[in-house]
């Protein structure tokens, strides 16, 4: 069932950029955050924009459509399919909107009405555009959940978002933006909450749809091995500007620009991590965090059945360690993460926190205890207050905890936003106003703002790119070395586990399947699910991931 019919001239662009400038009004000037864009996308074309977060990268592909914040505008020339989108009507945006060009955001979790189901949203797209019916427009809805390979597309299609995973979510959004079949999609970051093995799907997802149409692509991400695997052409973004453009092979093997360079330079590859052995003396020590055969049951609401998230998972976590919590989207992984810091009560089994068991544990209990943890959450846009300023965000632990004065939260603050290598000017910023790498660090800071025994972190550097996210992740070992807290690392991304963890647990469905040291499980994987996950994982080099992908199709 497809409600588009495509008339578009096929030989013609579909979308030329020309002197696209994008400028924000902070502290009383506009201040540039693009400039002098120009870039054209051909039918059947694939560009990726590529860039560090702040780099402009994604507001000028907002521009396009209108969706700049107040203080935002944009200047220059965006024509799709002839038709001028910079300075148009609210109602022209309206009318291309979802149509003719759909967006694929960052952050699910924000980009989603909060009180419709996952159903509605879908169906409200497809009834703006097209007369059909609501029956008519279920129907095509469930087809597009099942094509975004979504595990139960009738639950999903019931479920609010934030009763999905955030991978689900992403796959939710995924469906959403290309329920009409648009000639030019815009993802930004469209892969950052999957799995390897669900990205490769949507990869390949996304392929289809743009050569069935002959529809186009814009892909902003921070991942060179989505870059490899799907672009046709490449933009390299930097303080606004572009600095190098070439076709995919000419940008990984023939790179001429020292920041492209470095870019690819800075990506993480699986198989480059260090052994690492944790002392055995901290054996010796008591362990951070405790799981003895925890279960975590999800109660029936509404018309959402009651399911188990969780069952019957064990292992240790000691002061100096980092595991690795990997696998699937809705395997568990932020189920076990969120129990961890007691936002998820245990349905069976023992939870111990830092000597204390949480399974049952009263508000009091809990609140002493949380006051040893840190956690840094998947959707940073989501998990900030919008009405604070970041430095007041970060500050907040330390002013609920009682044990500091306003001195002392403001010296930590400035501390706290060095050691994340963002100016001390950003704690008078708004979460809105910052990218979605910057929310992150932000998250980040907040979460070791009380130096914490055990630090939970639920894809910490999903939302950043290569570049920061290496330093992030130096960062997180250098203050981890120093202060021997236990770390809880739950990732999608093998390549940055590989780097950082020292022991890995893998989940399916709910249960630990395989759990030992990193180089047994990531070298030399005895189950079949782990050994599928690190063949799903993209290689950043364009030959060896198309051989990848091929043999992945005719197997």
């Amino acid at each position: 069932m497809n409600p588009k019919t495509n008339t578009r001239d096929s030989n013609a662009p579909i979308l030329e950029v020309s002197k696209l400038g994008v400028e924000f009004w902070v502290g009383g000037e506009w201040i540039p955050a693009a400039k002098n864009l120009d870039y054209v996308v051909r039918p059947g074309e694939v560009l990726a924009i590529v860039g560090e977060s702040g780099s402009g990268k994604s507001v000028s592909s907002m521009s396009l459509l209108g969706l700049l914040p107040a203080n935002g505008r944009a200047t220059g020339s965006a024509r799709l399919n002839g038709e001028e989108l910079i300075g148009a009507t609210m109602a022209k945006l309206r009318q291309v909107r979802g149509k003719d060009i759909a967006v694929i955001f960052q952050e699910p979790m924000t980009a989603l009405n909060p009180v419709y189901r996952i159903g509605f949203q879908i169906m409200e797209a497809l009834r703006i555009h097209f007369p059909l019916t609501p029956a008519e427009a279920k129907v095509r809805a469930l087809e597009l959940l099942e094509l975004v390979e979504m595990p139960d597309p009738q639950k999903a299609f019931d479920s609010y978002p934030h009763q999905l995973s955030g991978g689900q979510r992403q796959r939710a959004m995924i469906a959403q933006s290309i329920s009409c079949d648009p000639d030019m999609l815009i993802a930004d970051e469209p892969t950052t909450a999957l799995d390897v093995t669900i990205q490769a799907e949507i990869l390949d997802l996304l392929r289809h749809l743009h050569t069935r149409l002959n529809s186009a692509i814009v892909i902003i991400t921070h991942d060179m091995g989505v870059v490899a695997d799907l672009a046709d052409n490449v933009i390299v973004m930097r303080y606004g500007e572009i600095v190098e453009r070439g076709t995919v092979d000419e940008i990984f093997n023939h790179a001429q620009h020292p920041y492209t360079k470095e870019l690819l330079a800075a990506v993480p590859h699986l198989g480059t991590g260090e052994a690492v052995a944790v002392a055995e003396a901290t054996r010796t020590e008591q362990p951070a965090l405790v799981l003895d055969d925890v279960s975590v049951v999800y109660p029936k609401r509404g018309r959402v059945p009651a399911f188990t998230a969780v069952e019957g998972a064990s292992f240790s976590i000691y002061p100096g360690e980092i595991v690795g919590l990997v696998g699937e989207s809705g395997s568990g992984k932020t189920t076990i993460a969120r129990a961890a810091v007691g936002l998820v009560p245990v349905s069976a089994g023992t939870l111990t926190v830092v000597g204390q068991n949480i399974a049952g544990a009263s508000t009091k209990e809990l609140r002493a205890v949380r006051r040893s943890l840190g956690i840094v959450f998947q959707d940073p846009g989501s998990s900030l207050n919008p009405r604070f300023p970041v430095g007041e965000s970060i500050g907040e632990p330390l002013l609920l905890s009682g044990l500091f004065d306003k001195k002392q939260i403001n010296t930590r603050v400035e501390e706290l936003l060095e050691q994340v290598e963002l100016p001390l000017s950003f704690r008078n910023r708004y979460p809105h106003e910052l990218s979605g790498g910057q929310r992150q660090r932000i998250g980040i800071a907040r979460a070791l703002a009380l130096s914490p025994k055990l630090l939970v972190a639920d894809e910490p550097t999903s939302a950043l790119d290569v570049s920061v996210q290496a330093r992030v992740l130096e960062l997180l070992q250098e203050i981890q070395s120093r202060l021997q807290f236990a770390c809880l690392f739950v990732s999608h991304d093998l390549a940055v586990v590989d780097l950082l963890a020292d022991r890995i647990v893998v989940m399916n469905h709910g249960k630990i399947v395989e759990q030992g040291n990193k180089e047994d499980i990531l070298r030399n994987p005895q189950e079949a699910y782990t050994q599928r996950l690190i063949a799903a994982v993209p290689l950043p080099d364009p030959a060896a991931q198309k051989l990848r992908r091929e043999q992945r199709a005719a197997s």
